[in-house]
């Protein structure tokens, strides 16, 4: 009889890091924004979407996940040419897949504020998931233990911009968002992917639970806006 067996490994994982701008030093950083990229994205480009974000005050890192696969092509053996993308899991094999992805955003979240840290400066934590990257936030917030302990919470924003919250997020996972410093649902009027049920089931969980959420929404599709991301970079 066949048995799948998990065997835990150790591989090289990619980060995209934006540190402030030219002539920034670490000590001034106070904020680290974690940037979750959608379907399909590659972290280096994904990150060149938060230009509006760069300021020396700011650590941007953007993780990229860790399956690649080539996006066009042929059939048999891929071309030089053909672009590569990234996805944070698929249906294969998904708890494993997920378990893995969560506990290494913790890890990068670590490397983070380690990187933050100076003096006794509080580093504000902003998460941002972006399409697929929803569900990755949504998931490692609930379910990582960089989030474990309130006061971790208290000090980071959640931005789910482009998708609704994943379905099967356990009730406990969701109960750590009531103590976030905020969260925001961010959506474009003109995204072809919107599901109107998804984000009207999405609003009734989230008010069933007590968590205190803001809906913001931008002209455009599919995609980051930049006007919309300094806005909110605020507060």
């Amino acid at each position: 009889m066949t048995r799948i067996v998990h065997l835990p490994v150790t591989r090289r994982a990619r980060l995209a890091v934006q540190r402030g701008v030219e002539g920034g030093t670490p000590e001034a950083l106070s904020e680290l924004w974690i940037l979750l990229h959608g379907y399909r994205q590659l972290a280096p480009r994904f990150i060149r979407h938060f230009r509006a974000l760069f300021d020396p005050s700011r650590l941007l890192v953007a993780p990229e996940g860790l399956s690649r696969f080539y996006l066009e092509g042929s059939p048999g053996p891929h071309r030089g040419g053909d672009p590569v993308g990234a996805s944070w899991m698929t249906r294969e094999d998904r708890e494993a897949e997920i378990k893995d992805y969560v506990g290494y955003l913790d890890e990068v979240l670590n490397w983070g504020l380690a990187l933050c840290a100076a003096g006794d400066r509080r580093t504000s934590v902003r998460v941002i998931g972006f399409s697929q990257g929803v569900h990755t936030a949504a998931r490692w917030v609930g379910l990582g233990e960089a989030f474990r302990k309130p006061e971790a919470r208290a000090r980071t924003r959640l931005l789910l911009w482009g998708a609704a919250l994943p379905a099967d997020l356990p009730d406990e996972g969701l109960a750590r968002f009531r103590t976030l410093e905020s969260l925001v649902l961010v959506r474009g009027e003109e995204d072809p992917l919107r599901v109107e049920g998804d984000e009207e089931g999405e609003e009734a969980r989230l008010r069933e639970a007590g968590i205190d959420y803001r809906v913001r929404v931008h002209p455009g599709g599919h995609r980051i806006d930049g006007a919309l991301l300094r806005e909110l970079a605020k507060g």
